[in-house]
């Protein structure tokens, strides 16, 4: 039986990390975990470099023509991403 201040051990460590500089490490290794899966082999196959800094996710990519075709998809892999870990952890997708 839980009283009013007390709170389950899940809840007292969600709000450790949420307040901790973690948080935006634990983001960052979830999107370069998901990117295999949901960009797929090929698109992983030529990724050179994933990372997320302050919402703001910078894929490296070394090809030219799938550099280009994804940055016409930035909205779309934000909003992929974004649900699939559900919340707003990515605001903006930056193409290198």
């Amino acid at each position: 039986m839980r009283t009013k201040n007390n709170v389950t051990l899940k809840e007292a460590l969600e709000a450790m990390v949420k307040e901790s500089k973690l948080k935006n490490g634990i983001d960052e290794v979830r999107v370069q975990e998901q990117w295999f899966k949901l960009m797929g082999a090929p698109i992983a196959k030529y990724t050179q470099q994933i990372s997320l800094r302050k919402g703001k996710l910078y894929v490296k990519v070394e090809s030219a023509p799938l550099k280009q075709e994804l940055s016409y998809s930035r909205e779309k892999i934000k909003t992929l991403f974004n649900r699939e870990l559900g919340e707003e952890v990515i605001r903006e997708v930056v193409i290198m």
